[in-house]
């Protein structure tokens, strides 16, 4: 088996390390934090992440997460339940006439989620203690090791630390996230580093998060990411009675930037009836703005060949997206899967092939939801747009039409409406939810084109103080 050094450890270098381990290889989790973490209990007030420019804002865990967390790890379920993570299945909260009632498989769509600390906190504690992992904390690398590969090709060997220490490994795993400095030491090394394909969302989020008095999360009126024009809103549950909320905004709508001050953001949130009631309870945050979030894809095989040998990037160090959609921790789970499959087929002796065949099962298995997410983020973008500037979107995309057609039609009948959460969930693409026999043309016959209740683009400039 092999010895794999990961660079950076978040929530899925941790998640991948322990898998790793656990099917036999020798895992060094190095992570430039120096804080260890705390009891998830004090977690939320006492743990600082000053690498991870997330760490507070509002986070949700998809039931793709959970499912891959019962399939692989069977012990971090019931160790995030017992740190307070709520588990919440929309369709028990949606009234009997519109699920049809239950049906066996719902549980399929159940999420177990909770603030971004606390979860992280869960699952280092089980990193910490899993055999075969090595946890270093306060450990910066500063660059790689290498030696020369096949066709010329640059094999990293290992990492050098910011004190100068060397670290072997049969594999170095790139976990240090979306602004990762891999790529920038690959090239200085002489490889030509991965392809990239960056651009900013183009989307701003202002967030807070409320705690109730008894513990209890408020009813959902509608999905977790409702869509008003030029903005849509996030209503997220997560752990010990808390939930977050966001709103979400186009960068280019500088007359919405007033939503950083706590009262204009609860007067403009107010004013939508399906979401005002998640407000009735105690903030525990200001309104936390995030901003310039990229999307990027780097490629470490570019025209059939791979442009390094003996690393491979994970989840956001690959392929980071605008995090409306919840999907970032999901996705980035499918891919440590991917890894943990690919090194189960591999030859020490032929590097590229194992490098071509990492590549292979990202993109069948991962990249297709990384394309699905970034195509969604642009036609909502677009939409916004139009709605800034007065005027309907339009598109000849059938993709975004049937999607959208999905959305608005699930409530109307039972079997779109799961097929909608399959895809919300991450359980399932569009294009195979959509491919099933009836489901596009039953969704095309009850679309809905009618708004959700709220104020109007000109309403909301008036909340805000702009107009």
């Amino acid at each position: 088996m092999a010895t794999i050094v990961m660079v950076g450890g978040g929530i899925v270098g941790n998640v991948t390390a322990m898998m790793l381990a656990r099917d036999g290889h020798a895992v060094t989790v190095l992570e430039r934090d120096p804080q260890p973490p705390t009891p998830s209990g004090s977690a939320w007030t006492e743990w600082e992440r000053r690498g991870v420019n997330q760490f507070r804002q509002i986070h949700y865990f998809l039931p793709r997460f959970r499912e891959i967390a019962e399939q692989e790890l069977p012990d971090l379920v019931p160790a995030m339940l017992d740190a307070g993570a709520v588990q919440w299945n929309v369709l028990e909260h949606i009234p009997a006439a519109v699920t049809g009632g239950p049906r066996p498989g719902d549980d399929r769509y159940t999420v177990v989620t909770g603030r971004r600390p606390v979860i992280e906190s869960v699952v280092a504690a089980l990193t910490a203690a899993t055999d075969g992992v090595t946890v270093r904390r306060g450990v910066g690398v500063k660059g790689l090791m290498s030696s020369a590969g096949p066709d010329g090709l640059t094999h990293v060997t290992g990492v050098v630390t910011e004190v100068g220490d060397e670290i072997s490994a049969d594999l170095v795993v790139d976990s240090g996230g979306r602004r990762t400095a891999v790529p920038a030491w690959l090239r200085a090394m002489g490889s030509p580093g991965p392809a990239e394909d960056v651009a900013d969302s183009g989307f701003v989020y202002y967030g807070r998060h409320y705690r109730s008095a008894d513990g209890t999360i408020p009813p959902p009126f509608g999905g977790n990411l409702q869509p008003y024009g030029s903005i849509s809103l996030l209503t997220l549950p997560a752990d010990n009675g808390t939930w977050g909320l966001g709103i979400i905004t186009c960068a280019r709508d500088a007359a919405l930037r007033a939503l950083s001050d706590n009262e204009v953001w609860e007067r403009v949130w107010r004013s939508f009836p399906l979401v005002a009631h998640w407000i009735d309870a105690e903030p525990i945050t200001d309104v936390a703005v995030m901003a310039k979030i990229e999307d990027r894809e780097r490629s470490y095989v570019v025209d059939g060949a791979p442009v390094v040998t003996g690393l491979v990037p994970l989840a956001d160090a690959w392929a980071c997206t605008n995090p409306s959609l919840g999907r970032g921790i999901s996705i980035g789970s499918m891919h440590g899967v991917v890894l943990r499959d690919a090194l189960r087929n591999v030859s020490s002796d032929d590097k590229r092939a194992n490098m071509l065949r990492w590549h292979e099962l990202t993109e069948t298995r991962v990249q297709p939801y990384v394309t699905d997410t970034l195509a969604f983020d642009r036609h909502r973008l677009a939409q916004a747009q139009g709605c800034i500037d007065g005027r309907p979107y339009e598109t000849d995309d059938p993709g975004w039409m049937l999607g959208s057609a999905l959305a608005t039609a699930a409530p109307k009948d039972p079997d779109l409406l799961r097929a909608f959460l399959e895809v919300m969930a991450v359980l399932e693409r569009g294009v195979n939810v959509l491919g099933r026999p009836g489901v596009a043309a039953r969704a095309i016959e009850l679309a809905d084109d009618a708004p959700l209740p709220g104020p109007d683009r000109s309403g909301l400039l008036a909340l805000v103080g702009a107009r």
